[in-house]
């Protein structure tokens, strides 16, 4: 069947994993939009050269991520194929930028601590290596479905309080706005991919082997002075980057 890749063995990588991540990304390619299901498990077995329980397994997983549903009597109905849009502009907000592509937007404050800044933490935020640097650990959720984790540093004689703000208001945006820093822009975002690490699979309910879309940002106020570094993952399979300027 075109548009399905080979899985490999003896790569250390489970093969209903290997599946998995094939069939999201046939889905994902619209391999399967005619008929809106994935094949059978029979089909796909005899296709990846495997037996119809390691199809089933990943079949299961993706069922647990929201992308399929087995149907009685009918098959795997594919239930979600699109991306939610989120763009990276001069103002980047998540909020705004999911906007009406989703009717229910959440911010979780997971983790709050005051530390030192890591050689990394102090160069992205321009402060001294050692220097009190708040980090937060953050989920947002859109539609109920967790969609990114971030982990952000501000610095801490500036920002005290945020944490507070941040429960508060479950917004990045509206937690600056009440510690005074009115508006702020976004000057640097580098974006790579990886594999989900166990605490992120956990908390964005993904499966193992999932991919992650990391995007490293460095916001500054109007002066151009940086207000926040972050590292935010986003599941790959529900998020879409468009860089705009």
């Amino acid at each position: 069947m075109a548009g399905l890749k080979q899985v490999q063995r003896q790569t250390g990588v489970a093969l209903w994993r290997q599946i998995a991540d094939r069939i999201r990304e046939a889905i994902g390619n619209g391999v399967y939009d005619e008929t809106r299901m994935v094949p059978p498990e029979t089909v796909l077995a005899l296709q990846f050269g495997v037996n119809r329980h390691t199809v089933r397994s990943a079949l299961a997983a993706l069922a647990q991520e929201g992308i399929v549903r087995a149907v009685q009597g009918r098959g795997t109905l594919i239930e979600r194929k699109q991306r939610l849009n989120f763009p990276i502009t001069r103002r980047t907000r998540f909020t705004a930028g999911i906007g009406d592509q989703a009717r229910e937007t959440r911010g979780l404050l997971l983790d709050e601590a005051q530390e030192e800044a890591s050689a990394e933490v102090a160069r992205w935020l321009g402060v001294k290596q050692g220097e009190q640097v708040i980090r937060l650990e953050t989920l947002r959720h859109a539609d109920r479905r967790p969609v990114s984790k971030a982990t952000s540093w501000f610095p801490s004689e500036r920002f005290a309080g945020i944490g507070e703000a941040y429960r508060k208001h479950e917004s990045i945006t509206k937690a600056f706005a009440e510690l005074g820093v009115a508006d702020y822009v976004r000057a640097t975002t580098e974006v790579t991919a990886a594999h989900a690490g166990t605490a992120d699979l956990a908390d964005l309910e993904l499966t193992p082997g999932a991919i992650l879309l990391i995007a490293k940002a460095m916001n500054t106020d109007l002066d151009g002075v940086p207000v926040q570094y972050s590292i935010s993952r986003f599941a790959a399979d529900r998020v879409q980057f468009t860089i705009e300027n």
